[in-house]
């Protein structure tokens, strides 16, 4: 044990050492929720045969819903964004396609099946990524996830979430929307066996009654556990999500 923390020790020292003969450097330490957040994320990819299924769904018909729905309401409490939709989006399809509302047992050879739907989405905070859950999706309105959605987002920012927040979740949404990029692929949040990753919408000519019309298109990365999950269980999941949101 001495000898590996000096091993350690010795490697940290010869880091900083070659770094620094190019010039100045600084060590900033990590937040303890950076280095929890950081060992989750390292232990779910090295465990977890991760595979991620790309595509892309129109939602331009969702834009101009929001659009509407912002100008009338201005209630912050109840702030209107695209999440409180995905999120119930995706509490239909884990109603339908059920193998993606359940765990992995211990022991490896058998499943827990949930029936309850309980969906996290990751926040990016100062002291680190969290991931509050939203509580019985499937039996909320979207306005209702909307609500609770705001009031979560606002704890995350204010160092107010719980153990009880973020405890429970059966599939996480992780979305760069507001970043940037096309796709990328988001690390499964277990016990969970599955994570949906959301990009910035682009505009598109999509080519619709032999004509080709600008559409608002949203990039879409699921992420899954193969062992449970099979590519058709993917492909089956993005074409749902995709047929909900342009519905």
């Amino acid at each position: 044990h001495i000898e590996k923390n000096n091993s350690n020790n010795e490697n940290k020292k010869n880091i900083s050492d070659n770094l620094s003969k190019w010039g100045l450097i600084e060590e900033i330490k990590l937040t303890a929720n950076q280095i929890k957040t950081g060992e989750r994320l390292y232990n779910s990819w090295d465990s977890i045969p991760h595979v991620t299924q790309f595509d892309e769904s129109d939602v331009t018909n969702l834009y101009k819903l929001i659009k509407l729905l912002k100008k009338i309401n201005k209630n912050e409490l109840s702030k209107v964004s695209y999440i409180p939709f995905f999120i119930k989006a995706a509490s239909y399809i884990l109603e339908e396609l059920k193998i993606f509302n359940s765990s992995l047992n211990t022991d490896q050879k058998s499943i827990i099946q949930k029936y309850y739907c309980n969906i996290g989405f990751a926040v990016n905070t100062k002291e680190g990524l969290v991931v509050p859950v939203i509580k019985n999706v499937d039996k909320k309105s979207i306005k209702k996830i909307t609500i609770e959605f705001n009031q979560l987002i606002n704890k995350a920012r204010n160092k107010e979430l719980t153990i009880e927040d973020m405890s429970g979740g059966c599939f996480t949404i992780s979305s760069l929307g507001n970043i940037g990029g096309k796709f990328f692929t988001p690390i499964i949040n277990p016990p969970e066996v599955a994570i949906l990753g959301i990009s910035e919408i682009a505009i598109k000519p999509i080519l619709i009654k032999n004509k080709f019309i600008p559409r608002k298109i949203l990039p879409l990365s699921l992420s899954y556990d193969h062992r449970i999950i099979n590519g058709a269980d993917a492909a089956k999941f993005t074409k749902m999500f995709s047929t909900l949101i342009l519905s």
